[in-house]
């Protein structure tokens, strides 16, 4: 097997018996970005030099000393607003062409620390905030199922890369989604952890209260493999992993996608099917209630939008020409937003939050939509814009639980279908086996982008 086809931890066990190199894996996953970054656009910069020394010193002391971790010497790409150190972070906008990182992020330094190697910078909507845009100085990432649809955003380019085999792991971020929208639309695993467990300095901000960082992989042993590192508390996430479903409260919110935001009929057979299977493998699914989406996307758009003009406010009313339309046009609504109102989003927050806490008092899972249909067309702009917001991965920023989004199948169109579980703050490894034992039952996570 060619050593771009491996999953991290796959990569991590041949590293650690000395079976494979981690310059011979860094060197084919280059070889497979070379091939297929002219029809998808992953990544806005490589640093190749910078990654090949790394994965010589990995080599030579894994020789020495063995592994400092399973990440030692495994390529992890870094969505281009997470800085690394003596590289431009440009956030993918004209704003920030000339910003050069003078140290990494901290999550970058903690996966630094465990021996990871950082092959390039992924492409992002810009500022997290935009959209699929053909106005900036790089072109958008583009979905590896089919190049003619979008890959979810904004962290676009990690779930580009990681589906399509460029790299086993990236970073993304999350304020309303964006770990786990690309992750939906490209058919891997997008992990939102709980709100602060990973730390956000050096990530440039797009709403401070609703940020988070999570990784993008092909398996959830993976995601638990990268969270290790990344998290706070040093909490080992793959102890229980496999301890599977058996016994397991999950509330099945279905009113999210058959009321609140009609799914498709393909996305809504797929999410019945995965109740089932998660019945079938001893998990006990009931139907819960929650508040509606309208509600939690109101919170969270008012939120964002205050905090956001808070980071973008000198750039508005100075350089407003320099963003790209659809992000001028997300961003402007922010700086003529009444206090008020922003007062009155994060007093319903509180409320929102109690009322989910009172669900999870009750199970110990939730299981939801997280897209409810497949991804469009990038060019056909009204199209991107009526899909985007269908979606119920924004009540967990609301909220600050964590969160992760798994392929359930393949449309009509051979594009991927997703589902979402949720857990109570701070349970992510409850979340983890539960997303594991579904994985480990479904058929899905041996099937990859046809690139």
């Amino acid at each position: 097997m060619s050593p771009h086809l491996l999953t991290l931890a796959e990569a991590a066990a041949l590293i650690a018996a000395r079976k494979l190199s981690p310059v011979e894996l860094l060197e084919d996953c280059l070889a497979r970005i070379a091939a297929l970054q002219p029809r998808l656009d992953a990544f806005i910069r490589m640093t190749i030099a910078e990654a090949e020394a790394a994965a010589r010193e990995a080599e030579a002391e894994i020789t020495r000393h063995g592994p400092r971790s399973p990440l030692h010497g495994i390529p992890v790409g870094l969505k281009d607003i997470i800085d690394l150190k003596g590289h431009p972070t440009t956030c993918h906008s004209k704003q920030r062409l000339d910003h050069m990182a003078d140290a990494d992020a901290a999550v970058v330094a903690r996966l630094r620390a465990a021996g990871a190697v950082f092959p390039g910078k992924l492409a992002t909507h810009e500022f997290a905030i935009g959209g699929p845009a053909f106005d900036l100085p790089f072109p958008p990432a583009r979905n590896p199922w089919n190049r003619a649809h979008h890959p979810g955003g904004s962290s676009s380019g990690s779930g580009a890369a990681v589906a399509a085999r460029m790299l086993p792991a990236a970073l993304g971020t999350d304020t309303g989604g964006s770990v786990r929208h690309p992750a939906s639309h490209c058919g891997i695993v997008g992990l939102k952890p709980t709100y602060e467990l990973v730390p956000r300095a050096g990530v440039f901000p797009l709403a401070f209260s609703l940020d988070h960082v999570g990784p993008l992989t092909r398996t959830v042993r993976d995601a638990a493999l990268m969270l290790n590192v990344m998290a706070d508390g040093g909490q080992d996430y793959t102890r229980g992993l496999t301890d599977g479903l058996r016994g397991l409260r999950i509330g099945y919110v279905r009113h999210f996608h058959e009321k609140d935001q009609p799914a498709s009929a393909e996305m809504a057979a797929a999410l019945d099917e995965a109740a089932r299977l998660l019945a079938a493998e001893g998990a006990i699914v009931m139907d819960v209630t929650l508040p509606s989406l309208d509600e939690f996307a109101a919170v969270n758009r008012t939120i964002l939008a205050a905090e956001s003009s808070v980071v973008h406010e000198e750039w508005l009313k100075t350089r407003p020409q320099d963003y790209a339309a659809v992000t001028r046009r997300r961003l402007l609504p922010g700086m003529f937003l009444p206090a008020v109102d922003y007062m009155h989003a994060a007093r319903r927050r509180t409320q929102l939050l109690a009322r989910v806490n009172e669900v999870f008092g009750q199970v110990d899972l939730l299981l939801t939509a997280s897209s409810m249909e497949e991804a469009a067309l990038i060019d056909d702009e009204p199209e991107v814009e009526r899909t985007y917001p269908r979606q119920a991965r924004t009540p967990f920023n609301v909220t600050g639980q964590p969160a992760i989004t798994l392929m359930s199948g393949l449309s009509s169109k051979g594009l991927p279908l997703s589902l979402q579980l949720a857990a109570p703050a701070h349970a992510e490894a409850l979340l983890l086996r539960a997303a594991h034992g579904y994985e480990r039952a479904a058929p899905w996570k041996d099937y990859a982008p046809p690139c």
